[in-house]
């Protein structure tokens, strides 16, 4: 038996450049978080983050939506390669696909995603730019449980960003992008040490000490 059989296993599902993967996987080798990234889902073969990936010596399974008649095909497919892996958490980091009961189901409440606003503000696509368009002064980042819905999920946790007068998109979303690198982490450390409970909407944390 391994040292890490008592790791919780995760799969992140990325589509673009990777950087909340990397940020991850560093954290989990850096800081005794007691997980495992054990698998890669990606939808765009070429992305970057395949090649993160790769560098890290995590699998990947990579795929070309086109390939399949559904969405539900697809991640059928999906499914029993997680099932296979022994993965624990889902991790959506990136992943610019909506997804179907066909994963939400069998994992509820083992998927999270990260999202660039302060839910349930701003969610869906280009978050940062609707976020600036509205004249909000607190942005932010959110991390949630998925249940299906357009970033509608159970929040397990926030953290807010200042908006400055002189912010572009572009520089707003550096700064959003850091706190995500720091967030997604420290959320994914307290579910890997079973102090995240979930009843209905209602998350709670169980903080240490």
């Amino acid at each position: 038996m391994s040292s890490t059989d008592s790791r919780l296993r995760i799969a992140v599902f990325a589509s673009g450049s990777g950087s909340n993967f990397q940020a991850l996987a560093e954290a989990i080798r850096g800081q005794g978080i007691p997980a495992e990234l054990a698998l890669l889902v990606c939808d765009k073969p070429a992305a970057r983050v395949a090649q993160r990936a790769e560098a890290l010596g995590v699998p990947a399974m990579l795929f070309n939506p086109k390939d399949y008649p559904s969405r539900e095909a697809y991640e059928e497919e999906i499914v029993e390669r997680l099932q296979a892996e022994g993965i624990g958490l889902i991790v959506l980091a990136g992943y610019m696909r909506l997804i179907t009961d066909t994963l939400v189901k069998p994992y509820y409440g083992r998927i999270i995603n990260i999202h660039p606003a302060l839910l349930p503000a701003f969610p869906g696509v280009h978050a940062i730019r609707q976020a600036l368009e509205y004249g909000v002064k607190l942005a932010g980042v959110t991390v949630h449980f998925v249940d299906g819905g357009m970033d509608t999920g159970p929040i397990i946790a926030q953290r807010a960003v200042e908006v400055l007068d002189e912010d572009t998109e572009e520089s707003l979303a550096e700064r959003i992008h850091a706190v995500e690198h720091e967030l997604l982490p420290e959320t994914v450390r307290w579910i890997a040490e079973g102090r995240v409970t979930l009843n209905g909407r209602i998350v709670n944390v169980r903080r240490e000490g």
